[in-house]
């Protein structure tokens, strides 16, 4: 798309630190990378992360099952 940082910032309306952020560590919010997917045309591929089965070490069933054992304070 023959963007630069600044203007793909400024085109998604969040902060280039935030962006720059983002292309360093990874981080960043659900709302600005919904933001840069969308000035990307990239907001298609939600659907397949979405869409994709997680596999857990353990299934719900499993953890309704088993009631977490409660503790008691102790008294001051």
């Amino acid at each position: 798309m023959n963007l630069t940082q600044a203007g793909l910032a400024s085109r998604a309306a969040i902060s280039l630190g935030s962006l720059k952020r983002f292309e360093q560590s990874g981080q960043i919010s659900l709302e600005s990378l919904t933001k840069i997917a969308l000035v990307l045309g990239e907001a298609n591929s939600f659907d397949k992360l979405l869409n994709t089965t997680l596999a857990l070490p353990f299934s719900l069933d499993e953890l309704i099952a088993e009631p977490a054992a409660r503790l008691r304070g102790r008294k001051r």
